[in-house]
């Protein structure tokens, strides 16, 4: 269970299925979740039938209605993290429920490390609550009868989430705080998710190796033991995101797309692709991006450089250069002069291959977005 503001490096997830609005916060499934329902449904009714001595349809019913119960809990944590996160004015734009249990999205991150603490905390609070609780009622009921059960696997599941989510390691709510920590301490919030990305993936080293002890002490069943190795296995990779993501967004301010921008050369209207290509080359670096021009000269056009190389060299001189263009009515704008973070929003919010730089109402040039990625991330290897 976590919270995740908006990810700099690629657009967007979808969130799954759409169930409806929870104190204005919307609320979606994954379908994942609905898997380990079932799969919590049969186990923890089989588990029960034993106990109490029931039927098995009647132990599939309380397994479900303990699936239930879960998600309700899985849900209040979450809402911890939204309310907490909308009473400091952070946006949320929903709760998903998924596998693992869920994550909240909000539409920013938090604004100061204070903040980012009581966000990451809210969470693990509202379980630990719960947990508290449910022990209550489980010491006030009647052992061995179905409430008792219930409150039992209440008490421990939301004790084992408030406790295992405030381990200190992205990206789980404890890798938050010290994220938060880290930033107070070195005023450097892209240092304090490096670090906590680290711890993570320490956290997660420790929880396979933790798995494989009670393995060898034959503790868990298959579908624990599959479910441990999960969680492991997506610890180590939520870790590893938080890492790339704070190096990306500590080069944020290294983006200026007027130097990004590739030069366009024009030609007009139905110029013979060769011929377009041949005054493309002549006409100064080997990066320039095509173009094509109306009657007026202005720019109406990109060539696509896929569709052009595609083109069989021996009739590129009967293919007009328009065949293989694409009208730039469709490509979205980037105006020089915004920031690094305001052309990552720009770019998440209309995902493409190109973009049109422009200086009032001039194109100066083309951002392919490969380039913006190699500027982000300069070590590693990316399509041009």
């Amino acid at each position: 269970m976590e919270d995740r503001a908006p990810r700099q490096d690629r657009p967007e997830r979808r969130p799954g299925l759409a169930v409806g609005r929870v104190l204005g916060v919307p609320l979606y499934l994954n379908a994942s979740m609905l898997l380990l329902a079932l799969l919590v449904t049969v186990i923890y009714g089989e588990f029960v039938r034993r106990e109490l001595d029931l039927s098995q349809v009647a132990g599939y019913v309380i397994g479900f209605g303990f699936v239930v119960c879960l998600l309700g809990s899985v849900l209040l944590h979450e809402l911890g993290h939204a309310l907490t996160a909308r009473r400091y004015g952070i946006g949320v734009r929903g709760i998903t429920l998924e596998l693992l249990g869920g994550y909240t999205e909000m539409d920013r991150d938090a604004p100061n490390p204070k903040v980012d603490l009581l966000v990451s905390l809210a969470g693990p609070a509202v379980s630990l609550v719960l947990g508290v609780l449910a022990t209550a009622a489980t010491l006030a009921l009647p052992d061995r009868t179905l409430p008792n059960q219930l409150a039992f696997q209440l008490a421990v599941s939301n004790i084992i989430v408030a406790i295992f989510n405030s381990l200190p390691g992205l990206p789980l709510d404890g890798g938050r705080a010290l994220r938060a920590g880290v930033w107070a301490i070195t005023r450097d919030r892209h240092l304090g998710t490096e670090v906590a990305g680290w711890v993570g993936r320490a956290v997660a080293i420790g929880t396979a190796a933790v798995v494989a002890l009670l393995t060898i002490a034959d503790v868990l069943s298959p579908f624990g033991l599959a479910f441990m190795l999960l969680v492991a296995f997506t610890l180590w990779q939520g870790a590893g995101q938080s890492i790339r993501v704070a190096r990306i967004s500590r080069r944020f301010p290294l983006i200026d797309v007027a130097r990004l921008a590739r030069p366009v050369f024009a030609v007009p209207t139905g110029t013979p692709l060769a011929e377009a290509q041949r005054r493309g080359s002549d006409a100064g670096p080997a990066d320039v991006s095509l173009g094509v021009a109306d009657s007026a000269g202005r720019l109406v056009a990109l060539v696509d450089r896929a569709a052009a190389a595609a083109v069989p060299a021996e009739r590129r001189p009967w293919v007009a250069v328009d065949t293989v263009a694409r009208g730039i009515d469709g490509i979205h704008t980037i105006p020089v002069g915004l920031s690094g973070e305001q052309v990552i929003k720009t770019v998440q919010t209309h995902p493409g291959a190109q973009y049109l730089v422009t200086a009032g109402e001039d194109v100066v040039g083309v951002l392919h977005v490969a380039d913006l990625a190699q500027l982000l991330e300069p070590n590693r290897k990316m399509n041009s």
